[in-house]
């Protein structure tokens, strides 16, 4: 078992966000898996990401606050609690339209 401390996570550039802070918890260069890539996303009010589309697939979910996910022009708010997968080189949008941080735990496939 291998054990990460929040304290211990370190800050990536995630590209094509914008108002993001994000940590990287397990896989790339955090180590620990070689099958997923786990992270923790803070978004400000009007911070999101994309649109933009990647190959591997995706999962969000939502620790605080409101997520909107846009997907062929269909939006869908994220509250606490909630999830969602995003396809393989499926097309997508996602903004923190409220006025507290929005918190998610992203789950990645490496590529």
């Amino acid at each position: 078992m291998q054990v990460k401390r929040f304290s211990d996570a370190k800050p990536y550039v995630a590209p094509n966000h914008r108002d993001c802070s994000a940590l990287r918890l397990f896989g790339a260069e955090a180590g620990g898996t070689k099958s997923l890539v786990v992270g923790l996303s803070h978004f400000l009010p009007g911070g999101g990401a994309g649109p933009d589309a990647s190959p591997p697939e995706k999962v969000y979910f939502v620790l605080a606050g409101e997520l909107t996910v846009i997907v062929d022009g269909k939006e869908t708010v994220l509250k606490r609690n909630d999830s969602c997968v995003i396809g393989p080189n499926e097309m997508r949008e996602i903004v923190n339209r409220g006025n507290e941080v929005c918190t998610i735990l992203v789950a990645v496939s490496p590529v």
